[in-house]
């Protein structure tokens, strides 16, 4: 039996990684006029494919709560309808909206993606948090906030897929969604680095 000095107890350090996506989110602050402009522009994008998409009868079965007619005190609302939801059935039902017609963005790169994927998230997680604060006294998050973590949750998915193809091993590119969806809704929900860490591990 060969026996290892090092503790199996103890926990390994981040791989670099997850410690420089959590250091960008947690710290990094955005400078570029640019990036907000153009953020503003793929949301409004994005809103107006998720509108649309209200149209089609086989996309709004799947919204709206589990149990029909239930709201969510401070729950996140779902744009173009009445619901007030829990923010994860939020998160889905934009997410459904959004992607419906697959008219939105698309990256192409090693692995190929749709960015405005993390809206769903990034939304539902807003939403909810200002409201929270809201009936707390405090203020809510901004939309340059909300613009903030878009643009971080887009540089996450988009640099992650230049140089790594997923589907070439048989993982669905949607991975890399819940990579930059989970960094950035950690951090808005006060997570700390050592958290946000967590949530992408």
């Amino acid at each position: 039996m060969s026996h290892t000095s090092a503790d199996p107890n103890l926990r390994p350090a981040p791989d670099r990684e997850m410690a420089d996506i959590a250091d960008y989110v947690a710290d990094y602050v955005i400078a570029s006029d640019a990036a907000y402009d153009t953020a503003a522009l793929c949301l409004l994008d994005s809103l107006g494919c998720a509108l649309l998409a209200l149209n089609y009868p086989e996309c709004a079965r799947h919204l709206g709560p589990i149990v029909p007619g239930t709201r969510v005190p401070l729950g996140a609302r779902v744009p173009g309808t009445g619901y007030e939801l829990d923010p994860v059935k939020a998160a889905f039902d934009i997410g459904t909206l959004v992607r419906w017609l697959d008219f939105n963005d698309t990256w192409l790169a090693a692995e190929w993606g749709h960015p405005s994927d993390n809206l769903g998230a990034i939304l539902a997680g807003a939403d909810y948090v200002s409201r929270a604060r809201v009936a707390a006294g405090q203020a809510p998050l901004s939309m340059r906030d909300v613009l903030g973590y878009m643009i971080k949750a887009h540089e996450i998915q988009g640099v992650m897929a230049l140089e790594n193809s997923f589907n070439r091993v048989g993982l669905d590119h949607v991975v890399l969604v819940k990579l930059a969806s989970a960094a950035v809704t950690t951090h808005m929900l006060g997570g700390s680095r050592a958290q946000i860490i967590d949530a992408i591990s």
